[in-house]
């Protein structure tokens, strides 16, 4: 078994697992396919663990690999190493996309509370200032109770947030176009189109896939479409939005703005978003991070489980599934 994930991703209680069950050699951690030493590796290999930053599985590197069963990724999307050539061979592909969205949808409802409390403005005022704060008066409409959130995007981690909001007297809406008026009943949420949802909700939370159809989904027209004083929650890709337009957004004012991702991922120096009042800007961490990675390396190894006992992979990742994945 060949695999390219670090084992700062594993437990030493994991790694015994995972070498007893496929008996894994130190030297099978592999970080390119192409070497005659990785093709060595490769000729032996019946499953992949993958994760970030993994190779790309082209023919060349499943020429190599006669052998391989499955491609199991410790990680989210696939579409980065994984080519529809894996599965025009038969080769099933599962993903620990779900353990990942749990702490991507934490984040999302901790900033959700935290910034229709406009936390991140009052402490920023409070440590300037040094004095006290008139919080009813210099923000007003603060709190939760009764507010509209909407959210863009039915994904795994659109619908954990969902669940996550329930007990909070929120309203929520919800934005997909893939998403029947059935589902969204079933999910607890009003379906509205996206502008509708845009310029009647407090608080937007993007969680929608970065595919060419959603790129800069949220432009200038709409951006404006949003309320005064709402904020918008991007923990998705910074590609969904147009960044000129919300910078301009932003430095006016007139709107607010958690932001974990961004384009280019990490901003000029000179950005003013590392420095507006209303905006609350981290460095890709909603995901997975530290003691986190653990449930994703879980995952991987309950599926490896399966797989040598014979039973069906949980998940699994199909290629149709592709063209709506993140």
């Amino acid at each position: 078994m060949a695999a390219d994930l670090p084992g700062r991703l594993f437990s030493s209680t994991q790694w015994d697992r995972l070498r007893k069950l496929a008996e894994l050699r130190e030297s099978t951690v592999l970080t390119e396919f192409r070497s005659p030493a990785a093709r060595e590796v490769l000729a032996e290999t019946e499953v992949l663990i993958t994760g970030w930053g993994s190779p790309v599985l082209d023919e060349a590197a499943l020429d190599a690999a006669p052998r391989l069963r499955a491609v199991l990724h410790a990680a989210g999307s696939v579409k980065g190493h994984v080519t529809p050539e894996c599965w025009r061979r038969g080769i099933p592909v599962t993903t620990a996309a779900g353990a990942n969205a749990e702490p991507v949808a934490e984040y999302t409802l901790a900033m959700i509370l935290l910034a229709l409390k406009r936390v991140r403005a009052a402490t920023a005022r409070y440590r300037e200032r040094r004095a006290f704060v008139d919080v009813l008066r210099e923000f007003p409409g603060v709190g939760n109770h009764g507010r509209r959130v909407g959210l863009v995007g039915a994904s795994r981690i659109g619908r954990r947030v969902v669940e996550l909001l329930r007990p909070f007297s929120l309203d929520v809406a919800l934005a997909d176009p893939y998403l029947t008026e059935a589902e969204g009943r079933e999910l607890g949420v009003r379906l509205l189109p996206l502008d509708e949802l845009l310029a009647g909700c407090d608080l937007v939370s993007l969680h929608a896939p970065a595919i060419p159809e959603t790129r800069e989904m949220i432009d200038r027209r709409r951006l404006a479409l949003l309320r005064d004083g709402a904020v918008l929650v991007n923990t998705a890709r910074g590609s969904l939005v147009e960044q000129d337009a919300l910078v301009a957004e932003l430095v006016s004012g007139r709107i607010e703005a958690v932001i974990d991702v961004t384009e280019p991922e990490v901003l000029p120096p000179d950005s003013p978003l590392y420095t507006l009042e209303n905006v609350w800007l981290t460095p890709h961490l909603a995901g997975a991070q530290g003691g986190e990675l653990h449930r994703l390396a879980d995952v991987v190894l309950d599926e490896l489980a399966r797989l040598n006992a014979g039973l069906p992979l949980v998940n699994v990742v199909r290629a149709t599934d592709l063209a709506r994945m993140a």
